[in-house]
């Protein structure tokens, strides 16, 4: 069962490469729901040390509904990320959050590259997580 908890993971994907990889333009709608799937690559061998970084201890940030991280089955340097947010300004606001900026620092040396990234809008909820 994965913990169901925040992590960092999102949040590094989005000051180091969601912007330069997300396609298009932004999402129209702001004040809705706010989602990011993306793809990371870790330095080689690096896969767990950066989840670790990422996933510790985030403390409280307003509007994150939730977070995951999860291993490529096949690749054994990339995580996908996925993150909901209640609405966008949620999100963007988080990047100033001082535990963020700890771990982006932190895990930055360990991150090789951003391979995609994606906006999305959640429109459902159909939870599987467990707390």
């Amino acid at each position: 069962m994965i913990p169901r908890r925040p992590v960092l993971a999102g949040l590094a994907l989005a000051l180091l490469g969601g912007a330069a990889l997300a396609k298009g333009t932004a999402m129209e709608d702001e004040s809705g729901p706010y989602g990011m799937i993306g793809k990371m690559k870790a330095q080689p061998g690096k896969r767990a040390e950066l989840i670790e970084i990422l996933g510790a201890g985030t403390g409280d940030m307003p509007g994150c509904l939730a977070y995951l991280i999860a291993e490529d089955a096949k690749e054994p340097d990339v995580i996908w990320i996925t993150e909901i947010w209640d609405r966008k300004a949620s999100h963007d606001a988080s990047l100033a959050l001082p535990a963020v900026k700890a771990a982006i620092a932190k895990g930055r040396p360990l991150i090789a590259g951003f391979e995609m990234s994606a906006e999305t809008r959640p429109v459902s909820e159909a939870s599987f997580i467990k707390a």
